[in-house]
Formats: structure tokens, C-alpha cells, sequence
């Protein structure tokens, strides 16, 4: 079982992690979406396409940017369509 937490809080757990480039993404569903918030931020990979990004908040405490998914990934990245990725401190293990 992989799991992502920050701030002592799981954020993510699942069985089910698609690592690409070193980072485990997790199914939508694995992780608590009331600790995620949408963010205006985007970035641009030129095989996996445009990221999208939430900031988690935990207990009022915020880590801006710290998860990122592809809504919708090129081909060659389909296999983390529908998948969060973390960053900034969030450990996952």
C-alpha cells in the first residue's frame, strides 16, 4: 500500500499507484478530495500535456501547488488519466 500524507494527515492511500518519472500517482478516488483545492496554476510537459494543480489544506494550513493531475493527458501519458500526483514536502511511501 502506497500512501501520501502531509503534515501528519493522509492525503492518499492505495494499491493501485502508476509511478512515472519517480512520482506515484494515485487514483482520484484514493484520495480525500476534502483536502485538495482548486488552483489556477498550470504546467506544460511535452509528452504527458497540460497539469493542473490543487493545494492541499490540512488542519488551515496550506502547501500551494502540491498535487497536480492531467485531465487530459497526450497518448503516451494515458495511463494517468483520472490520477494525483504529489509534491512540496507531501511524503509518499
Amino acid at each position: 500500500m502506497v500512501e501520501a500524507r502531509w503534515n501528519g494527515t493522509l492525503i492518499a492511500s492505495s494499491d493501485d499507484t502508476v509511478v512515472v518519472e519517480g512520482n506515484h500517482y494515485f487514483p482520484a478516488s484514493a484520495v480525500d478530495a476534502s483536502l485538495l483545492r482548486p488552483s489556477a496554476t498550470t504546467s506544460f510537459c511535452p509528452w504527458k500535456g497540460t497539469a493542473h494543480y490543487h493545494t492541499l489544506n490540512v488542519d488551515g494550513a496550506e502547501n500551494r501547488d502540491a498535487a497536480w493531475y492531467y485531465p487530459e493527458p497526450k497518448e503516451k501519458a494515458e495511463n494517468i488519466r483520472d490520477r494525483i500526483a504529489f509534491w512540496k514536502g507531501v511524503t509518499v511511501a
